[in-house]
């Protein structure tokens, strides 16, 4: 994959106003953002589109962003999540990060340049895991090629 492919994060709030003001100042930042109203499709989204960045609000009806984090991270540990809330309490905050959560930033961002750094530092990190998986299948092709010496 590496760093070539788009910027493509799926926001999932159910606050319209919220995911259209993040996707028009993210999107001036060179990322695309996917906006999800409804919570509970967020797994559907994720097995049908393969997204690899989630920004996850945690109050939201239906349920808990937090839990949904839990969700995300048991069918794809290496899908990168950052948790964007309305929410401003230090269990919270913990909660989010014992989660698997990359970031946690409190909504009204007058200055999104933190969000931004983190949302690269993710798809920095995606692109060292594609690396990897790529490097891993290269040299298991080499040792597999016919006429390849073993050690």
């Amino acid at each position: 994959m590496g760093s070539s492919q788009r910027r493509i994060v799926l926001h999932v709030d159910d606050d319209p106003q919220i995911t259209r003001l993040m996707s028009e100042r993210l999107n001036r930042r060179g990322f695309e953002i996917h906006s999800l109203h409804d919570a509970n499709r967020t797994l559907d989204e994720l097995v049908h589109h393969q997204y690899r960045m989630v920004l996850l609000d945690i109050d939201m009806p239906g349920i808990d962003g937090v839990q949904l984090l839990k969700e995300i991270k048991r069918y794809d540990g290496g899908i990168q999540v950052i948790m964007f809330t309305g929410i401003v309490n230090v269990s919270t905050v913990l909660a989010t990060f014992r989660g698997g959560a990359e970031a946690c930033f409190f909504k009204t961002m007058a200055d999104i340049q933190p969000l931004v750094d983190a949302l690269e530092d993710a798809f920095r990190k995606i692109d060292r895991w594609w690396d990897t998986l790529q490097n891993l299948s290269q040299q298991r092709h080499a040792v597999d090629a016919p006429g390849a010496v073993h050690a």
